[in-house]
């Protein structure tokens, strides 16, 4: 865990900036980063961003097959993987630097639905620059006092976001190269940050430590924030038993953009809900399938946030309505604009003719004694073209309490016809389940 202050984040940034240029890399070009998590990597980037050079970051954890698709997409005029070289960039003097970051750094989405796209912003003006950093200081109100603990890798554009909002405002960056629960613990008992992120997947290993204690508060948080995957109710509240404050809240966006915001008193008054619409934003729902309330998500973004996807018009075009986006999640709103997601359009299971979403099917079954975690799926089926399939993870017997539950809260349709037990469900490095991926966890394809 590194602490990283404003004052020698600037320093960095320039000195990372002045090295991009002397080994050649000129405004407008991609430098790419293949490397963990660090204080190094996140100024590089920055000082990138500041000079009007585009940084992408890739997962180091891709095969070099993996990886080297992803350069070829995006052609960076370099490409930095080994850290001596990440190291010489801070030897090459200073650089000026515009206010605030001129682009967003280019990330890949998840690819939890097939192959990564590239998400870019291009070059913004400084006016546009500034409106950027505003719009997430209006919600995250961090300051000079302020200490953030971030534990997504930087290849999760949550991270960069964050990191930017924290030192434009003064604060300090509390900077994880690997994710560690026993560390992350650590890190919250004795650096005392104020604030910080986590998917819940980073929720449920920190809380589920044997030696934090039961009584024990992280009492110097203000706030805890939670995105990127579905969080189970019960791990929710075990959270909310340990921060002050703002409590914990949550947002829900995607690698392309942001949609909502959920304080702690809208999830304990609408439970369920991610929230309703950020300043600026406005959401609709377009008509399900079957003509509920059900449909894909779309969302109006201010004109700072546009975003496509590079050299992809086709997917580009296909997200964008006007001045309204969507990834393609399902939701539904109800009458005082609070959000319920149902799960993506490609999670969707056809169950004889009848829709089933995994989110509300995972939904009703959370909290199940004995459960640890599960991801609902489809598998193909002659009979009814495709039924309902669970993933668990938990303990023996959890099967037979699951389908009671199932009975219970869920119609005969809606029920998984089959539970197959794992160690673990298989997820991207950000936490999300790779539902696509179970059928052959489980040799059904």
């Amino acid at each position: 865990m590194e602490l990283l202050t404003a004052a020698d984040a600037e320093r960095r940034q320039r000195r990372a900036a002045a090295g991009l240029a002397a080994m050649g890399v000129e405004v407008g070009q991609a430098v790419a980063f293949v490397l963990p998590g660090s204080a190094d990597l996140l100024c590089a980037v920055l000082g990138a961003a500041r000079v009007g050079i585009i940084p992408v970051l890739l997962n180091p954890g891709l095969t070099a097959g993996e990886a080297q698709a992803q350069l070829d997409l995006v052609n960076p005029a370099l490409v930095v993987q080994d850290p001596n070289v990440l190291h010489r960039l801070f030897g090459a003097g200073d650089a000026e630097l515009a206010p605030h970051p001129l682009t967003r750094p280019v990330h890949f989405t998840s690819g939890t639905t097939g192959a990564a796209k590239a998400v870019t912003t291009g070059i913004f003006d400084e006016a546009t620059a500034a409106s950027v950093v505003a719009d997430e200081a209006e919600l995250w109100q961090l300051d000079g006092s302020d200490r953030f603990l971030m534990c997504s890798p930087m290849h999760h554009t949550v991270a960069i976001r964050f990191a930017v909002t924290a030192l434009a405002a003064g604060a300090e960056l509390l900077v994880t190269r690997h994710f560690e629960a026993t560390d992350v613990l650590a890190t919250l008992r004795e650096a005392r940050p104020t604030a910080a992120f986590m998917v819940p997947t980073h929720l449920q290993r920190v809380l589920g430590l044997g030696e934090l204690g039961t009584e024990e508060r992280f009492d110097s948080l203000r706030y805890l924030v939670h995105a990127g995957s579905s969080c189970p109710p019960a791990l929710k509240r075990a959270a909310m038993a340990k921060v002050g404050g703002r409590g914990v809240v949550e947002f829900y966006g995607s690698t392309e953009a942001q949609f909502t915001y959920a304080s702690q008193e809208d999830w304990l008054e609408h439970r369920g809900t991610v929230g309703r619409a950020r300043q600026g934003r406005v959401l609709s729902i377009d008509p399900g399938p079957d003509g509920g309330d059900v449909g894909t998500i779309w969302c109006t973004q201010p004109g700072f946030a546009r975003f496509a996807y590079l050299d992809d018009p086709v997917a580009t075009a296909k997200a964008w309505r006007g001045d309204a986006c969507s990834v393609g999640d399902l939701g539904e709103l109800d009458a005082d604009g609070f959000l319920y997601l149902t799960g993506r359009r490609d999670d969707l299971v056809i169950t004889g003719g009848v829709n089933v979403y995994p989110a509300e099917v995972e939904a009703a079954l959370a909290g199940t004694p004995g459960l640890v975690e599960l991801a609902v799926f489809g598998v193909d089926d002659d009979a009814w073209g495709q039924r309902v399939c669970c993933a668990v993870v938990g303990e023996e017997g959890v099967e037979a309490a699951l389908r009671a539950v199932a009975a219970d809260r869920l119609a005969p349709f809606k029920r998984p016809k089959s539970y197959y037990r794992c160690e673990a469900l298989p997820t991207t490095s950000t936490g999300k389940v790779l539902r696509r991926a179970l059928p052959a966890l489980f040799g059904l394809t």
